[in-house]
C-alpha cells in the first residue's frame, strides 16, 4: 500500500512500486505454459508478454528518455511489424522467469537513475523536455492499465483474483 500522507515524491514512487509489485504478484505461481497463454480472445496478451512489455517501457522512459542512454530494444521489434509494440510478442523459448529477471533489471536501473534526481529534472521526448514527475505519473498509468489486463488474464488462467 502506498503511503497515505507523504510528500509528492514518496507518493509517486510509492504508487509506482505498488503497481510494479502488483504485476509481479499477478505472475506468481504461473508456469511457462500458463504465462504464455492468451486467455482473453481476441487479444494476444499473455502474462509473459505483459512483463516483457513493461521491461521495455521501463527501459524506454527511464534509460532512453530520462537519462538519454542509447540502449537498444530488449525484444525484437520486428517479430510482428503489425502487432503491438515493445515486448508483447513471445519468441520461441520465452520464459516467465527470464522475462521477470529482465524486468527486475530494468526496474533496478530505473531506481538507480532516479535516485537523487529532482522531480523537475528533465529528459527529452519527441524533441521536447519531459520532467521526472510526468514520467512517474505516466508509468503509474501504464502499469495500472496493464495490471488490469494481467488481472483478467490471471482470472481466466486459474481463477486467481485480487489486488
Amino acid at each position: 500500500m502506498p503511503p497515505l500522507n507523504a510528500d509528492e515524491r514518496t507518493t509517486l514512487e510509492g504508487w509506482l512500486d505498488f503497481h510494479r509489485a502488483t504485476l509481479a504478484m499477478k505472475c506468481e505461481g504461473l508456469d511457462d505454459a500458463q504465462a504464455a497463454t492468451a486467455s482473453v480472445p481476441p487479444s494476444g496478451f499473455t502474462p509473459t508478454g505483459l512483463v516483457q512489455h513493461m521491461a521495455e517501457v521501463e527501459r524506454n522512459w527511464f534509460r532512453r528518455v530520462f537519462a538519454g542512454e542509447q540502449v537498444p530494444p530488449i525484444y525484437d521489434p520486428q517479430a510482428d511489424p503489425n502487432g503491438p509494440d515493445g515486448g508483447f510478442e513471445l519468441s520461441a523459448g520465452a520464459t516467465l522467469d527470464a522475462a521477470l529477471a529482465t524486468w527486475n533489471t530494468e526496474v533496478a536501473a530505473a531506481r538507480e537513475l532516479c535516485a537523487g534526481r529532482a522531480l523537475t529534472d528533465t529528459g527529452a521526448f519527441m524533441g521536447q523536455e519531459v520532467n521526472l514527475r510526468w514520467i512517474y505519473v505516466h508509468m503509474i498509468e501504464e502499469y495500472a492499465r496493464h495490471n488490469g489486463h494481467a488481472d483478467l488474464l490471471r482470472e481466466r488462467i486459474d481463477g486467481v483474483t485480487g489486488v
